[in-house]
């Protein structure tokens, strides 16, 4: 009964905050995560009245949802992008994406050497400090633009290209991070292991990609065959689901596998009528039940003590993923022959976090990144809560800062 209760009022709740979101033109994703740290403020300082509801939180059951939250999340983020699409983006957006991804990761990486404390998990918080800053939210900055009227533009078309770029750039180091630490309990690198691991993620590529690309429009075009009821949602559920367990089987994260089989599932595999159904079958229960869910799982665990606690670093934190990206993108735009106001923009849109950004913190948080060294030191405690506060200002401030610069025109 406990766990029921907590979904019908985790949906209630999200489902208000993400209505009052979205009438101050900002992502329902804030509103999801405010609902979240409302939720676990609340929870916490009452546990003692509601102590069915505070436990169910911490259940497996719990646990199991917000992981296909994080799947269907990822599925929904491959199907709205197709492979063909990383092949018609222009060389100005791989470089732009490049440059939007190396200089954020390397700025996050040397902010966590400054600041975190030396043990042998240090490298690889640091290396995932820096793919949590590369991270472009392509739904985000999709957002924005329409809602500016600029998605068909020069500008809008650029972004929304080097975004899908970093996503996938970041999603493979993350897999080689959480890969990397759960074969070495002691999060040290070693060469041996780390060739083993490369070769793991060559191998997963060569052999999902080519079967992507040639075996599932095989399988779209006898889909017809089948009679049972809605067959096209089970298949791409069956594979999927296949691409995730093989994921996990090569040692690396089932998101990795969740999205790559959505970007196979596309209008050539199967009709264009059966592609737009199986799209809103998944937008469904993707963005009305379980993305809600994930969302308020991570609000539940940010604690704004890191506020308080390490104020310093998170202004840092939330400079250094403006600025960062900001310079990253804007400069190579610049210098592929966009204006000066319009590498702006692409600097400023590339800057907006979203749903792939707290998927990243939530595969570091169950991957227990943030539990080393022994005992834990407040920065590293503060960690996942910095990075989700991060996540959060700079989805409120992207779409801001865009509307002033249009407004400058």
């Amino acid at each position: 009964m406990s766990i029921l209760y907590l979904i019908l009022v985790l949906l209630v709740v999200t489902r208000v905050f993400a209505e009052l979101a979205e009438r101050v033109r900002l992502p329902a994703i804030v509103g999801e995560l405010v609902a979240g740290v409302a939720l676990g403020m609340v929870l916490l300082r009452f546990s003692d009245k509601w102590p069915d509801l505070w436990s169910a939180t911490q259940g497996d059951a719990y646990e199991l949802i917000v992981s296909l939250g994080m799947f269907f999340l990822m599925l929904m983020a491959g199907i709205r992008m197709e492979p063909l699409d990383f092949a018609r983006t222009s060389r100005s957006a791989v470089l732009i994406a490049l440059g939007g991804m190396a200089v954020p990761v390397a700025a996050g990486f040397g902010l966590g050497y400054i600041v975190l404390p030396v043990s042998p998990f240090k490298i690889v918080q640091c290396l995932f400090l820096g793919v949590a800053l590369a991270i472009t939210a392509v739904p985000v900055a999709m957002r924005i633009f329409m809602d500016l009227g600029m998605l068909e533009t020069r500008v809008g078309k650029t972004v929304i290209a080097a975004a899908l770029w970093d996503d996938l750039l970041s999603l493979f180091l993350l897999a080689v991070l959480v890969a990397a630490l759960a074969q070495n309990e002691q999060g040290a690198f070693e060469a041996g292991a780390i060739l083993l691991l490369l070769g793991k993620v060559a191998l997963y590529f060569a052999l999902t990609i080519p079967f992507g690309l040639f075996v599932f429009p095989q399988i779209g075009r006898r889909l017809k065959y089948l009679h049972f009821p809605e067959v096209d949602f089970s298949m791409l559920l069956i594979a999927s689901l296949a691409y995730a367990v093989f994921a996990e089987f090569m040692s690396l994260h089932f998101i990795l596998g969740a999205f790559l089989a959505g970007m196979f599932f596309h209008p050539d595999v199967v009709d264009e009528p059966v592609y737009r159904r199986v799209e809103q079958q998944v937008s469904g229960m993707t963005r009305g039940f379980l993305a809600p869910i994930f969302f308020v799982s991570v609000g539940l665990h940010l604690h704004f003590d890191a506020v308080s606690q390490v104020p310093g670093f998170v202004i840092a934190l939330i400079l250094i993923a403006l600025l960062s990206k900001f310079i990253g993108a804007g400069l190579p735009a610049y210098w592929v022959g966009l204006s000066r106001r319009e590498s702006i923009m692409v600097g400023v849109g590339m800057s907006g976090r979203g749903a792939v950004e707290l998927i990243v913190a939530g595969v570091a948080l169950q991957a227990g990144l943030f539990n080393h060294p022994t005992p834990v030191p407040v920065i590293v405690d503060s960690l996942f809560s910095a990075i989700v506060i991060m996540a959060l200002v700079t989805t409120i401030l992207a779409p801001i800062f865009l509307h002033w610069l249009v407004k400058l025109k």
